[in-house]
């Protein structure tokens, strides 16, 4: 083969190669997507991640030791205020008490008997103290003698000495009434006691015994929650944190129900940050209580803590660094431009700008497949 023939085709190759490679490659990766800022309101919210919790959880605890006699609840129960939650073996107190109510019945009696001889007594009295001063005006004029007026003196003093005998027999039978009173309150106390009742209409979250076995005073045996005062415990960056604050509307986030949001509201910001996560904690509650929930389930909370009305928004993919400032890849004409803005607010999908470009700019949505962007670089639409 002659040489000029054999350089024409080795050129026309390359010639045909360069154009492929303008067309197919270099045309594809410099041609980008434009799009334009958009005029309107932009919300903005904090997020935050935590877990399901309450402000009000209640650990129910026996007063008095003992053997569970009955429960009557297992958890993912619900129960009523004033609802029977257990009850501990009385053992020996009903015995007890019996003995103690039939001590006062006696003591009663005594009691009543000793009046009725009070009263007997009284009339003899009244009849000894007629013979005494009979005996006493006889003795003055000689017509008795002295050991028959030291006799009616006698009786006199005897009757009286039965009185106070019987007057102190019933100040003692008073005294047993109301020791026995209160002896038979406290057992009583003591037998209430042994019967434990939900405090509020709750959820029983944790049940620490069985029936038959032994627990100690104070032991935890129920954990009820209060749904009503349900919230979940979520954790923030302090960066945002000053941007938050109570009585913000929030939305709620289940792990088990990733696609429904509750409407929720912040209740509580915790004065103190986490010095290791560097972290504020914040307790956003529901409000409206869902139909089942799990204590400690894992939920995303997201705080509305701004609105800004007619505002020029942009997409957050769009934001770029370039030469270590923060912008926005711009066409004009067929060459890219990287405009510095300022950022006004923004939220997880999109940013206000507040200066850096017009309302008209088109903007360049740069894939992974394109050629990365220089200043002054020349682009296909």
């Amino acid at each position: 083969m002659k040489s000029w023939i054999k350089y024409t085709l080795i050129a026309a190759a390359i010639i045909a190669g360069g154009a492929i490679f303008y067309k197919k490659v270099y045309v594809v990766k410099s041609t980008f997507e434009m799009t334009q800022p958009t005029k309107g309101e932009l919300k903005v919210s904090v997020k935050g991640i935590g877990n399901v919790d309450a402000k009000n959880i209640y650990a129910i605890t026996a007063q008095s030791g003992g053997r569970i006699e009955e429960i009557n609840f297992d958890e993912g129960m619900w129960v009523k205020k004033g609802d029977l939650l257990l009850s501990i073996d009385a053992v020996e107190l009903p015995s007890l008490i019996g003995e103690a109510k039939a001590t006062l019945q006696k003591s009663s009696h005594e009691a009543a008997s000793a009046k009725e001889n009070i009263a007997s007594l009284e009339a003899q009295k009244v009849l000894l103290e007629a013979t005494h001063e009979r005996h006493k005006k006889l003795l003055e004029q000689k017509f008795v003698s002295q050991a028959e007026y030291d006799k009616a003196k006698s009786d006199l003093d005897n009757i009286k000495a039965q009185m106070n005998a019987q007057k102190a027999k019933i100040a003692s039978a008073a005294s047993e009434e109301q020791r026995m009173q209160k002896n038979i309150e406290a057992l009583q106390t003591k037998l209430e006691r042994l019967k434990v009742y939900a405090p509020v209409d709750g959820y029983v979250i944790s049940k620490e015994a069985e029936k038959a076995s032994y627990v100690l005073p104070s032991t935890v045996i129920f954990k009820i929650v209060d749904p009503t005062t349900l919230w979940v415990r979520a954790n923030i960056d302090e960066r945002v944190a000053q941007s938050v604050k109570v009585g913000q509307n929030a939305s709620i986030k289940l792990r088990s129900k990733p696609n429904e949001k509750l409407k929720g509201t912040l209740q509580r910001v915790v004065a103190m940050s986490n010095a290791v996560t560097l972290e504020r904690e914040v307790n956003i509650g529901f409000d409206a209580t869902p139909e089942t929930f799990y204590i400690n389930e894992q939920a995303e909370v997201n705080i509305h803590v701004a609105t800004h009305k007619d505002v020029l928004k942009v997409p957050m993919k769009l934001l770029s660094k370039y030469n270590g400032k923060k912008g926005l890849w711009v066409a004009e004409g067929e060459k890219a431009y990287f405009k510095e803005v300022s950022i006004l607010a923004q939220s997880d999908d999109e940013a206000a700008i507040s200066s850096g470009i017009e309302a008209g700019a088109e903007l360049l949505v740069p894939k992974i497949n394109n050629k990365p962007l220089s200043d002054g670089m020349k682009i296909f639409r």
